[in-house]
């Protein structure tokens, strides 16, 4: 027995060794495997929205758009529910990030109980919480909504101001809201651009500015002076029920022939 084992301990053994494991890449082969600055792979951009379009547009083909809306919408106005100009600034403020339905159906039970900068004021934050809490940031809304109130009081013989420069200055009042407020009463045409109008202005090439006030700039220079004081509405319902974000429909479009994004939703 022992001289069999001094002959198997002799022996070398057939039995191969555990493999290795792997040792961690070293920083060296690491640095090889990552790609330069600049040469990053990235994950792909979003397509752009409609065409990409010169500017500005031909002149006879912007007044052709105009023509067409204005057949089908011959005296288009705000879908928000007033019934003064005090009401009518509440419920553009009230508006912002928020539906034009929505909005009405809150507002038909606040401008019941308080149409005046004076019964609002009377209302109260407390008050005026509740009937607008369908509303998204109805909290800091009716903050806004009240001490605008109290302004208007104290300042403006509680009544709503008719000029850009005091609309401006009321708390939750900015340049959108004053602009369809000066539009709606027929007192400036202003544009006040929307993410509709926006969008649209964009997709028929109206416009190609990045922000809504150079966008707004735009196209007070190319609409028609005869089309400006309604060329906001037709543009924001022209985008609500037809030129659609996702799913433009096209096909019922009566400008479709005169836009230069076309192609990019119907593959023409």
């Amino acid at each position: 027995m022992e001289g069999e084992a001094r002959r198997m301990t002799g022996r070398k053994s057939t039995l191969s060794a555990p493999a290795a494991r792997p040792r961690a890449a070293s920083r060296t082969a690491k640095a090889a495997l990552t790609p330069p600055p600049g040469k990053r792979s990235r994950q792909p951009k979003k397509a752009p929205v409609g065409a990409i379009i010169s500017w500005p547009p031909d002149e006879d083909r912007v007044e052709e758009i105009f023509v067409r809306l204005s057949g089908v919408m011959p005296d288009p106005k705000t879908e928000l529910d007033f019934v003064n100009p005090y009401t009518l600034v509440v419920a553009v403020a009230l508006s912002a990030q928020a539906t034009d339905v929505g909005v009405n159906k809150a507002t038909k039970a606040l401008f019941a109980v308080a149409d005046t900068p004076q019964k609002m004021l009377a209302l109260g934050e407390e008050g005026l919480i509740p009937l607008i809490a369908s509303i998204g940031l109805y909290r800091t809304k009716a903050k806004n909504v009240i001490a605008a109130a109290r302004m208007l009081v104290e300042k403006h013989g509680g009544e709503a101001p008719l000029n850009r420069a005091d609309l401006q200055a009321l708390p939750g009042v900015g340049r959108k809201t004053a602009s369809v407020v000066l539009n709606e009463l027929g007192i400036e045409p202003a544009i006040a651009v929307d993410t509709h109008v926006f969008r649209v202005s964009h997709r028929l090439g109206l416009a190609n500015a990045a922000t809504p006030d150079k966008v707004e700039t735009q196209l007070h220079q190319v609409v028609p002076e005869a089309w400006l004081p309604k060329a906001h509405h037709w543009l924001i319902l022209h985008g609500r029920y037809t030129c659609l974000a996702q799913r433009p429909k096209c096909g019922a479009c009566v400008i479709s022939d005169l836009c230069p994004s076309r192609a990019s939703f119907m593959g023409v």
